[in-house]
């Protein structure tokens, strides 16, 4: 159930608002956007009797009461009616721009960093994304150089001024990782970690959200509502590919979840062309067909040495390529009123 304030409510009367609704035995979630304060409350609603509801409605400075029965409440367009904007280092991610995260799939070492990092600066792109810790299909596999490689992206950071993205996996590594990301990544393969989610519902970085690879629309929205329910509102869905019977890219790029999330939610939409096709000679079409799909922006996995690149080296692009990615991604943006 969510409640939409009168526009003008003083913070007295939202405050008085969440009170009658803990009185009634409820946690609240209070968004507050340019136009509409809205506070949704939390738990099994079905208890609350009608008569309740309408002496809500009846008060002067609510607006409206509505009973959400979608599961996801927190996350939904019926909750916040405008896109959430989230701000990182002056970077607004869901606005007007589209932003592009751009770097390689694992942190190698010191100067593979560095030297990436200067190029992802140089190309126009927005944050420097690159793993520390990786989540491998085999044990045997590269797993990433933990909190040293976290150390090479801070260095890179204090250089080009771009923020980082990098991958949390564990729910004992997420204060440690917060020490030196500026948004944490939940992979794919931990959209239904609940204990990584709840987790990161208690600080105040923000997370980009992978869909699971089997993950349905309401199995992907469900598990960022874990995330906004313990306190964190500022979350990124991304959509990475799932897995189909199609047997000519990695994964299958899932566009037609672009334009299905920005309607039912009001968070930021971010797609990985990289992922979802693991072809480095398809990433710039379907990074281009996201952006006319409606995406706030892209992740994509990018070297100065591909081919020599420890992990994902087939759907890496190069940084050259970078360069002319975002050129394109510049032209086309302007296309659908957007801009880089």
């Amino acid at each position: 159930m969510i409640i939409v304030m009168k526009l003008g409510v003083e913070q007295s009367q939202v405050q008085e608002t969440i009170d009658r609704i803990k009185e009634l035995g409820f946690n609240t979630h209070l968004s507050q956007g340019q136009n509409r304060t809205i506070i949704g409350i939390v738990g099994d609603v079905s208890s609350i009797d009608e008569s309740e509801v309408e002496r809500l409605r009846a008060t002067p400075y609510i607006e409206e009461v509505v009973r959400v029965s979608k599961p996801y409440k927190l996350v939904s367009r019926d909750f916040n009616k405008e896109d959430t904007v989230i701000k990182v280092n002056g970077i607004e991610i869901g606005g007007k721009k589209i932003v592009v995260m751009a770097g390689p799939c694992s942190v190698e070492n010191k100067d593979q960093i560095l030297n990436i990092a200067r190029e992802v600066k140089k190309s126009g792109a927005t944050l420097l994304r690159g793993g520390a810790f990786k989540p491998r299909t085999s044990p045997k596999d590269f797993q990433g150089l933990g909190e040293e490689g976290l150390k090479f992206l801070l260095e890179a950071k204090e250089e080009t001024g771009l923020p980082i993205v990098t991958e949390v996996m564990d729910t004992r590594d997420v204060e440690l990782v917060s020490e030196y990301a500026d948004i944490l990544q939940v992979g794919t393969r931990n959209m239904q970690n609940y204990a990584l989610l709840k987790e990161l519902g208690k600080i105040d970085k923000p997370v980009l959200l992978k869909r699971g690879m089997w993950a349905t629309l309401k199995e992907f929205l469900g598990a960022a509502e874990y995330i906004l329910a313990g306190g964190n509102q500022n979350v990124m869905l991304c959509e990475r590919g799932i897995r189909t019977f199609s047997d000519f890219t990695r994964n299958t790029l899932d566009l037609s979840i672009v334009p299905v999330l920005k309607a039912e939610s009001h968070l930021p939409v971010i797609v990985d062309p990289s992922h979802g096709t693991g072809r480095r000679d398809i990433v710039k079409p379907m990074a281009l067909a996201a952006i006319a799909c409606g995406a706030d922006g892209l992740t994509v996995e990018a070297h100065t040495n591909p081919q020599k690149a420890i992990s994902d080296a087939d759907q890496t692009i190069s940084t050259a390529d970078l360069h002319s990615l975002m050129g394109e991604i510049k032209y086309i943006s302007r296309m659908f009123g957007r801009d880089i």
